[in-house]
């Protein structure tokens, strides 16, 4: 029976989510499997991975073929080199101490670059965010500054309306005054 390892697809519309499975290669892809070896998350970044190791170079070891997506996951995540270095036991080249030292070593590494580009992700995050506040402020301190521009003509214009409505308020007052006598004076007349 020709055994693959693969992913199997859950999750729902739009947030994938993985299990990576051996599984018999006629099977579904959601179908039968023979053992899930981990999980895989895409939808985060950096991507969540879990894997058994050991599991996966029990499968690599009994012959199983991992797809080009899995054998990417198991290259990451360190079981491609375990299975490398358990080749190199088997042949004589390497004490298992050894070959443990060395994969310890390569996992220390690998963590170290991971924890780097985490960093690197959040710092990124942190100056975009930043950036946005600081237009956002920008756009915030021009929309109050052009609202006092357009205030403070505004405010001008009555200022010079006022001293002009006040002229006119005395003038129809002296209009007023003047057309008053005028009237006793033709009441007067009248009388007479």
């Amino acid at each position: 029976m020709p055994v693959k390892i693969r992913l199997q697809r859950h999750g729902k519309k739009g947030k994938p989510f993985f299990w990576i499975i051996a599984a018999d290669s006629r099977a579904k892809r959601d179908g039968k499997f023979l053992e899930k070896i981990g999980s895989y998350n895409p939808t985060t970044n950096p991507a969540q991975i879990e894997l058994d190791v050991d599991s996966a170079v029990k499968w690599l070891q009994n012959g199983a073929q991992p797809t080009d997506t899995a054998r990417a996951i198991l290259s990451y995540k360190g079981a491609l080199m375990k299975n490398h270095l358990a080749g190199g036991v088997r042949k004589g080249a390497l004490t298992e101490e050894q070959a443990e030292a060395k994969f310890n070593e390569w996992l220390e590494q690998k963590s170290g670059s991971i924890d780097h580009k985490k960093a690197s992700l959040s710092e990124a995050k942190e100056k975009a965010k930043a950036e946005k506040l600081a237009a956002e402020k920008a756009v915030s301190d021009k929309r109050a500054a052009d609202a006092a521009a357009a205030n403070a003509p505004a405010e001008e214009a009555t200022e010079e309306e006022a001293p002009e409505t006040e002229a006119a308020e005395t003038a129809s007052e002296e209009t007023a005054t003047t057309e008053a006598p005028a009237e006793e004076a033709k009441e007067e007349e009248k009388e007479a």
